[in-house]
């Protein structure tokens, strides 16, 4: 296969593997903050992971609050994603650096969804009040319990809330911290 072909391949493989990463990591993120199962958001989240999630539940069962089947199931896409793309760049990597990768990719996702939700809660904030979206109320949940540490250190200055400004700060400290 060309140069481009295999770019190409490797390219569509990845990006669907984390489309799909991303929909598990949402519906673990809105379980953990016992978001309203009946909103149509998660409605779609649970219908396009149940069909490989509930086989793992009954393999995997959960750790307290933490629904175990959706972190094995990212961890195990991910390393196919990265075995796939090493593959398919004729540079193969050995199974525990793909792991490795696999596990720091997974973190800079998750750090990088709560980056993006927080920008999104942001200006939700300054536009969205009269919106009515079903998407609004899970931002702010998503969010809400990032925030809060920032807001028990850092009160509102007269009337502004920074500690949007400085759980950002955090995490793309975090994002440089792990190499991303």
């Amino acid at each position: 296969m060309s140069g481009s072909g295999t770019n190409a391949v490797s390219y569509l493989v990845g990006t669907l593997i984390d489309l799909y990463i991303a929909a598990v990591l949402l519906r673990l993120l809105l379980q953990w903050v016992k978001a309203d199962f009946y909103n149509p958001v998660c409605q779609f989240l649970v219908k396009v992971t149940n069909p490989v999630i509930v086989p793992m539940r009954r393999v995997i069962p959960s750790i307290g609050r933490l629904d175990t089947a959706s972190v094995v199931l990212m961890v195990l896409l991910e390393f196919i994603s990265v075995w796939v793309a090493t593959r398919i760049s004729s540079s193969p990597l050995p199974a525990d650096q793909i792991l490795m990768f696999s596990l720091v990719k997974l973190a800079a996702t998750l750090l990088m969804t709560y980056f993006f939700l927080i920008i999104a809660s942001v200006i939700l904030s300054w536009i969205g009040a009269q919106m009515r979206h079903p998407v609004i109320p899970l931002v702010y949940q998503l969010t809400e319990p990032v925030l809060r540490p920032f807001r028990k250190i850092i009160p509102p200055i007269a009337g502004i809330d920074l500690s949007p400004l400085f759980a950002l700060i955090a995490i793309r400290f975090l994002l440089l911290l792990i190499g991303w």
